[in-house]
């Protein structure tokens, strides 16, 4: 028996356990992003451009529509939109999973109370939100906070979905306070 196969097993179990963080920083410019989507069963085409012109905007790409950790933080989300739309910022998802049910998922668990759409291989690489080691090119579970002059005030990545929600309606009402 190898003697390091336990702590081989710790150390991945260790890596998958905590937060991992996305490589596009804090004070970083946002990449542009055009992309097609749903808002409640609707079709709608998200441009980041236009909606900074209203206020922050916090981005967040989650895996794949309907799977349960991304069913969960969608209607998180959701229910947290009053809070977000006081603070002045509009909420949109992202994924590059499950894209061809969006128009369903936005209707079921964003509420149709906010926009999802589809990214595309280029955004994730610009966001560098690619979910380790999956084959599907989904996206990790990465929420952004992105103010008015199109800087990340916020990038943060975990995959459990609990924190994006408390840890970007924060950075939100920072921006507000000023």
């Amino acid at each position: 028996m190898n003697k390091l196969a336990p702590l081989t097993a710790l150390a991945a179990i260790a890596l998958v356990a905590s937060p991992s963080y996305a490589a596009l920083k804090e004070g970083a410019k946002a990449p542009e992003i055009v992309a097609k989507g749903a808002m409640a069963g609707k079709p709608i085409t998200f441009d980041l451009n236009k909606e900074l012109k209203k206020g922050p905007v916090v981005l967040y790409f989650f895996p794949a529509a309907f799977t349960p950790g991304c069913n969960i933080e969608a209607a998180a989300f959701a229910e947290a939109i009053p809070d977000f739309e006081k603070a002045g910022a509009t909420v949109v998802g992202m994924t590059a999973g499950n894209t061809d049910q969006l128009a369903d998922f936005s209707g079921k668990h964003c509420a149709g109370k906010f926009p999802v759409a589809a990214t595309t291989p280029a955004m994730v690489k610009a966001y560098d939100v690619a979910l380790p080691n999956n084959a599907n090119g989904w996206t990790n579970r990465t929420t952004f906070v992105i103010a008015q002059d199109g800087k990340i005030v916020l990038s943060y990545s975990d995959l459990k979905p609990n924190d994006h929600i408390t840890e970007s309606l924060a950075a939100v009402r920072a921006l507000k306070k000023g």
